[in-house]
């Protein structure tokens, strides 16, 4: 497929000879001013842009800035197509973004060379970075399988938490929806995807890979002895899945299930574990994970204790919000708990 040149010049002999050098290569375009420029952008974009810099108006250099200051124009190479060869010109091209100088006037065989050579690093750069990006997603999809096997292996051993995992997944996406609407924490959750972060919540207990099945499974309250060996799940967790980084690499979902694993029995009011944290120094992965655990240990029943029911748990969680909970995150869950009942209804009995 034939490649696209915009070519950006006030003066119509230089567009004309640029043209003249560049069709029976390229698709050329010739353009007379850089308002123009950013009136045809927004219907097409070229794969390389030679443009001057002495232009009324919006000089090449204005032209520059607000190609690199737009997302969708900032990796268009651009050539300064230009008399000023002067160093401190050059240097600021460089330094604005500039991938090279052409000077004027030019020959033919140096426009067609220059020209050439930066579509074709351009295109390997693209075919990088979309080769990179797709080992990226290759290794993300294996992880989250690796996470899925992992989860699994936690809900057979612990037979009083049957569906959990599923459950507390669905209350975060709702969490993290809620929030984002409400614009809780919106600079730190803005760019999460929902349902990838929900994903990786399912591994927040995987460090009871490690308890004894005698305090899995006991069938009564935990002795003091036996809270304290259970509490080892979260460090236990944060380790297994640090583990699999240190062979595989770390992505977004392993972090993110790390973070979950880790801190999410720690309490607002400092009085949580592992770390004793307190208030805005526990990751945000953990203060979500807080409510949407305990809401689902609140409304399932154990050995130890029967369900409460929806109504129930809400009020608990309320009245430990600022202890317990996060109150921010708290009042986000007060006004979107009642879909947490469509989550339960769907999941309770899996």
């Amino acid at each position: 497929m034939r490649k696209t040149i915009f070519v950006v010049d006030d003066n119509d002999t230089n567009l004309s000879k640029a043209e003249e050098g560049l069709e029976d290569n390229y698709d050329v375009m010739t353009i007379p001013s850089g308002a123009r420029l950013f009136t045809i952008l927004k219907k097409m974009q070229p794969n390389l842009i030679l443009l001057d810099i002495l232009m009324p108006e919006m000089d090449g250099f204005e032209v520059l800035e607000r190609l690199k200051a737009e997302k969708e124009y900032r990796e268009i190479p651009v050539i300064f197509l230009t008399a000023q060869t002067d160093p401190e010109t050059e240097a600021r091209g460089f330094e604005m973004g500039v991938v090279d100088f052409i000077t004027k006037p030019f020959s033919t065989s140096v426009l067609l060379n220059r020209v050439k050579l930066h579509i074709d690093v351009a295109q390997l750069i693209k075919e990088s970075t979309e080769e990179l990006e797709r080992s990226h997603a290759e290794l993300e999809r294996s992880h989250r399988n690796l996470m899925f096997i992992m989860a699994d292996m936690v809900e057979s051993r612990d037979e009083g938490t049957g569906g959990h995992i599923d459950r507390t997944a669905g209350y975060i996406k709702i969490l993290i929806e809620g929030m984002v609407k409400r614009g809780v924490y919106y600079d730190e959750i803005k760019d999460w995807d929902a349902e990838m972060i929900s994903v990786c919540a399912i591994l927040h207990d995987v460090g009871k890979i490690g308890i004894s099945d005698l305090i899995l499974n006991k069938p009564a309250r935990l002795t003091d002895i036996e809270f304290d060996d259970m509490k080892n799940h979260a460090v236990n967790g944060a380790q297994i899945i640090n583990n699999v980084i240190a062979r595989t690499g770390e992505d977004s979902f392993l972090h993110n299930a790390r973070l979950f694993a880790e801190y999410h029995h720690e309490s607002w009011d400092g009085s949580g574990y592992p770390h004793g944290l307190k208030g805005l120094d526990i990751p945000i992965q953990g203060r979500i994970m807080a409510i949407a655990d305990v809401y689902d240990a609140l409304i399932s029943e154990r050995p130890y204790k029967p369900s409460y029911s929806h109504e129930r748990a809400v009020e608990i969680i309320v009245k430990d919000s600022g202890k317990r909970f996060d109150p921010n995150i708290t009042e986000v869950f007060l006004e979107v708990c009642e879909h947490f009942k469509d989550v339960e209804y769907t999941l309770k009995d899996k």
